[in-house]
């Protein structure tokens, strides 16, 4: 008995505390500042405390570290890839190698030094991290590294000298900070240095203006060089049946839009485009009725209207795609810092595949891609029913939008499963209803009684968006078929006629189908293991603690229906789907042109902004933007755009901060890069003093073709890779899982009913899983 009494501390100390100094996290613990040190070391309760005389190398002291907020709720986060709450550890499953938390009973020391499966776990368990990061943690950028390393040497030399030489440790400190300031600056991005020099000059409101209006000079400029067709009777190009459009559709009724001399750039895209071309026509006719008389200005090029037009593009940009540009990097990425999302703008801004084909080549693709991130981010913020509408206007405005309909459509599933069976079909309804309606109202002149003759109409347009006659690939495109061309000869295999044409139009649709379902069903998947039970739940909140067992069951019905407006936990798993999808549909679909490559590129390059360069996702995402240029290079030479080429690829990595000779090793992915450059490079200087033999006119093109589809296709099967590695994070890969991730949601609900903060949720969520 005295021996167990004597383990207590004295009576005339138990209510005197020693000063706390505070620490903000667990990794920096060990810069201890000597004072505080020697004054704990002195007091009665050091032992208690956990602190020592002399400290310890081998292990650091902990202070006080600064209490964080849990970040289990996935919901509260608004980060592109933010960081999913981790399903309990069982025996049947180990903690996820990407993990930036873990659970309860397991200390966060122990958890950062073990090994899992190979891969070591992130080195601060309490920072909020994205995906991007979770994956540059493996192999961080060399000057990253060099900065952990600086840090670490400070640690240790606090731990070592105690407080004896306060003056030198001042003086090693000061010298590491000039030194990281020297190496981050020396490895930042042209766009990140201009970033930070606004900032220090007091003019940080002025970037996001200066991005805007720097993008626009840019774009400005690109118009002023040629376009597609210019000067190249009879057809002409891109650029006259954008204009023909607009022609059309201000002198004829809307029964003729679709059937008006269809062999002269009949209009072929969907009801929204044509409402955009008859406005457009419209304030032009009104400047220069001359522009778009009605036969008589075909293959008109007057200064004023290429002008005219060049400025229709600029001002669709700035109406939808970059408004769409800001709220991306204010909703997905508004945890981060400002300088962060400055950068990831300036990024999304000057795409130059984007740039090339909008503003030199002339076309709109900004605003089909604007009202699809759109859609994106008010799926982000838990509204649906308006992510839907934008969705619809994106397939209104130019039917390749159906590139991301698998991944969306999955989507939108998958959280109906998630809400459980009463509100999930609730949300269901309401979606089809939604859907329905926006189709009805884009296309109600072409079926309602005196705008259209009978309500077969309504296939006329219908038939111009799906030509399924025009054959499987167009001109050279770098995907599968036109790529494996060179050795199977499609056509001739297929045969000739509709027979031939059908049996395509299947073979593509099947394996576009097969490319993009591993997407699909990681997102249904997620959605049924991760479903609201709305009896099974609360029950076992129940079991597990008295706290949740006041609740009741009107409070957890309440709060599975809050659950509607709130974007649920598998949401980062619709970047990886979207792409899987829409290069699936690229690689693989029929009837695909070189400029539908800017689809997979909208995920791949939103990805690409929340990541630091040297990582493997801004690798990869900088390699697909390039390839994707270089794949279009015949376009863009047929169009005389090679000084924009050159000049908008070179402005961008540059921005970006991405050079593939930096920081060379010994790694698949870089000597890839490596490899597919230089064969780009040899291409275009065997073009410049080598003319193309007779008998193969194309064959410069065909191995722009060889050389794009092997990076399509492994970025295709990359993402397929991460779909998979979020979804295990998220939940796991395994059947028992099942059980965990319906807790987790219970626990998000029962936290929303008993108070609705983050920290209540987290608390509730942790006792439920362990």
């Amino acid at each position: 008995m005295d021996s167990e009494l004597s383990a207590l501390p004295p009576e005339d100390v138990l209510y005197k505390r020693a000063p706390r100094a505070r620490q903000q996290s667990l990794r920096y613990s060990a810069e201890i500042p000597p004072a505080s040190a020697a004054l704990a070391a002195s007091h009665p309760m050091s032992r208690w405390n956990g602190y020592d005389a002399e400290p310890s190398s081998s292990m650091p002291t902990i202070h006080a570290p600064t209490p964080r907020r849990h970040l289990i709720d996935t919901s509260e986060s608004q980060h592109w890839l933010g960081s999913p709450p981790l399903s309990p550890v069982s025996s049947t499953r180990a903690v996820s190698p990407f993990a930036t938390h873990f659970p309860s009973n397991t200390s966060p020391t122990s958890a950062t030094s073990t090994s899992i499966r190979g891969k070591k776990a992130p080195d601060s368990p309490t920072r909020r991290r994205t995906f991007s990061s979770l994956y540059n943690t493996d192999n961080p950028p060399k000057h990253l590294r060099q900065r952990q390393t600086s840090n670490a040497s400070i640690s240790s030399t606090y731990t070592v000298h105690g407080a004896a030489n306060t003056v030198s440790l001042h003086k090693a400190l000061l010298r590491s900070k000039y030194t990281q300031a020297h190496g981050e600056t020396e490895h930042a991005s042209l766009g990140r240095r201009w970033i930070r020099s606004m900032h220090k000059r007091g003019l940080r409101t002025w970037v996001i203006p200066s991005a805007i209006a720097f993008a626009t000079l840019v774009k400005l400029c690109l118009g002023v060089g040629s376009y597609s067709g210019e000067a190249t009777p009879p057809m002409y190009g891109d650029y006259e049946a954008q204009r023909h459009w607009m022609e059309i559709t201000t002198h004829l009724p809307f029964r003729e839009w679709y059937t008006y001399d269809l062999q002269y750039w009949g209009l072929d895209y969907p009801p929204l485009t044509a409402y955009v071309s008859w406005l457009c026509g419209l304030v032009g006719s009104w400047v220069n009725p001359t522009w778009f008389a009605l036969d008589a200005s075909r293959g008109i090029e007057t200064p004023g209207s290429k002008l005219y037009m060049r400025l229709t593009v600029v001002f669709f940009d700035l109406l939808v795609y970059i408004p769409a540009l800001i709220m991306f990097v204010k909703t997905w990425q508004g945890t981060r810092s400002k300088r962060t999302q400055e950068q990831a703008l300036l990024l999304l801004l000057l795409q130059p595949a984007l740039l090339l084909i909008d503003h030199g080549h002339f076309q709109y693709n900004s605003v089909m891609l604007g009202f699809t991130l759109l859609s994106i981010n008010f799926f982000a913020t838990g509204n649906d029913l308006v992510a839907a509408v934008f969705f619809v206007l994106s397939l209104g405005f130019k039917q390749m939008a159906l590139y991301y309909a698998p991944a969306i459509g999955s989507y939108l599933l998958a959280k109906c499963i998630y809400l459980g069976q009463k509100n999930g079909f609730t949300l269901f309804t309401r979606l089809a209803v939604t859907t329905v309606a926006s189709f009805a109202i884009l296309f109600l002149p072409f079926f309602l009684p005196g705008l259209a003759p009978s309500l077969l109409h309504i296939l006329h347009p219908i038939q111009r968006i799906f030509p399924f006659s025009r054959g499987l690939f167009e001109d050279k495109v770098a995907n599968f078929w036109c790529a494996s061309n060179v050795v199977i000869k499609w056509r001739k295999l297929a045969g000739d006629g509709d027979t031939g044409r059908s049996w395509l139009v299947r073979t593509s649709a099947l394996l576009t189908a097969l490319g993009f379902l591993p997407g699909v069903l990681g997102l249904l998947r997620a959605g049924w293991i991760m479903r609201i039970r709305e009896d099974g739940s609360t029950e076992k909140a129940r079991e597990l603690d008295t706290t949740t067992a006041s609740i009741t069951e009107e409070g957890a019905e309440k709060a599975v229906d809050d659950s509607n407006d709130h974007p649920p936990p598998f949401l980062p798993l619709l970047s990886y789907a979207l792409l899987t999808s829409s290069m699936s549909f690229f690689l693989f679909s029929f009837q695909v042109h070189e400029k539908t490559i800017l689809l997979p590129l909208l995920p791949l390059t939103l990805l690409m902004s929340g990541a630091q360069p040297g990582t493997a996702l801004h690798s990869w995402g900088a390699l697909g933007n390039n390839v994707a240029v270089f794949s279009m290079w015949p376009l863009l030479r047929r169009d005389g755009l090679a000084v924009p080429y050159i000049a908008t690829v070179v402005l961008w990595n540059r921005l970006v901060g991405y050079n593939p000779l930096t920081n060379l090793s010994v790694d698949f992915r870089q000597l890839f890069s490596l490899a597919v450059y230089s064969a780009a490079v040899a291409l275009h200087a065997l073009e410049l003093v080598i003319a193309p033999p007779a008998r193969y006119p194309d064959l410069f093109p065909v191995l722009n073709v060889l050389i794009s589809t092997p990076v399509f296709v492994l970025i295709w099967l990359w993402s397929i890779k991460c779909g998979v590695e979020v979804a295990w994070a998220l939940g796991g890969l395994s059947a028992s899982s099942s059980s965990a991730s319906s807790g987790v949601t219970a626990g998000q609900s029962l936290g929303t009913a008993t108070g609705g903060t983050g920290e209540g949720r987290a608390a509730l969520f942790r006792r439920i899983v362990t």
